[in-house]
This record gives structure tokens, sequence and C-alpha cells, in this order.
């Protein structure tokens, strides 16, 4: 506990006043390399240890938020994304993307079969089918 209690009330501040912080923009032309040299480590430090306190907490809401994305690529420009699709345009059969994976947007390529696999999830298509006209 001393050795604590040392490094707390006596190393940590007489180094702290030994770092050569200029008190105007024109002190930083002043510095020497040694200095200079003292004051890119105990920046480094001080931004090293700032990062690592507060990474999991980026981190967690990093994944809170990529959780509730769906659109990760598609038309990340507008606001909203549709399409207008004419029905007679389309196929006998035309398959539809809602994973948001597709590289043919709005059709569907297959990509929801590796989107399932890596997230245990179970979305395919929407499948569109014409039927034959009774008459």
């Amino acid at each position: 506990m001393e050795v604590l209690s040392y490094l707390v009330r006596d190393t940590v501040p007489n180094y702290l006043k030994n770092v050569p912080i200029p008190r105007t923009f024109k002190g930083f032309l002043d510095l020497s390399v040694k200095d200079w040299a003292h004051l890119v480590s105990f920046s480094a430090v001080v931004g090293s240890a700032g990062y690592f306190a507060f990474k999991p907490y980026y981190d967690k809401y990093r994944g809170i938020q990529q959780e509730h994305i769906m659109n990760f690529n598609i038309e990340k420009s507008k606001e909203k994304v549709y399409d207008i699709i004419d029905v007679e345009d389309l196929a006998e059969k035309t398959n539809f993307c809602r994973c948001w994976r597709s590289k043919r947007w709005p059709y569907c390529d297959g990509s929801h079969n590796l989107h399932n696999q890596l997230t245990g999830d179970n979305v395919a298509s929407i499948i569109m089918e014409r039927k034959p006209r009774s008459g």
C-alpha cells in the first residue's frame, strides 16, 4: 500500500509538473527535440489509456446500433429505399430480396443463404408468381 501511496502522492504529480506543455501556440515552436519526445510519449500514453477506457462502451453502443440495421450498403444516400416495378415487367415467377444482402437488389440473388448460415436466421425471398387466368 505504501508503494501505491508514493506513486499517487509523489511520483505522478512530479512527473506531470515536468511534462512540457506550452501555455501558448508559439510555445510549441520553442520546444526542444527532447521536450517534443517527452510530450509525444506522454500524449501517446494518455491517448491509449483513454482509448482502452472508452472502447468497451463504444463497442457496446456500436453492437446495439449494428444489431438494428438491416440495410448495410444498398442506396445509403437515399432517405428511404424503395423501387417501383410494373406488374407487366415481372416474369412468370420473380423472387424479391428480404435480407438486404442481394447484389441484384430488389431481386433476390440467394445471398440470404449465407446470411442465414452466419446468423442462424431463417429469412428467404418473397416469391411472386403469375397464375394463369381462367376463362
